[in-house]
C-alpha cells in the first residue's frame, strides 16, 4: 500500500506539472496571438501612414500640374494673340 500511495503521489505531482504547463502555455498562445495582432496592427499602421504620404504627394504634384496646365495655356494663348496681330 505504501508503494501505491507512492506511485499515486508521484502522479499527482506530474498531473500538477501538467496542467500548470497547458496552463502556461494557454497563456503563451494567447500572448502570441495578441502580438501578432499587434504586429498586424502596426504594420497597418505603417501603410496607412504611407498612404496619407502618398495622397499628400500626388495633391502637391496634381497641384503642379495644374499651375503648368494653366501656363501652358497661357502661353498657347499669348502665342496665338502674336500671330493673330
Amino acid at each position: 500500500m505504501n508503494n501505491f500511495n507512492r506511485l499515486v503521489s508521484e502522479q499527482m505531482k506530474t498531473m500538477e506539472k501538467l496542467l500548470f504547463l497547458q496552463a502556461e502555455l494557454e497563456r503563451c498562445k494567447e500572448i502570441e496571438e495578441e502580438l501578432i495582432s499587434l504586429q498586424n496592427e502596426t504594420e497597418l499602421e505603417g501603410l496607412q501612414y504611407e498612404i496619407v504620404r502618398m495622397k499628400t504627394e500626388l495633391r502637391e504634384i496634381q497641384q503642379i500640374f495644374e499651375n503648368q496646365t494653366e501656363e501652358v495655356i497661357r502661353s498657347y494663348r499669348d502665342i496665338n494673340a502674336t500671330t493673330v496681330n
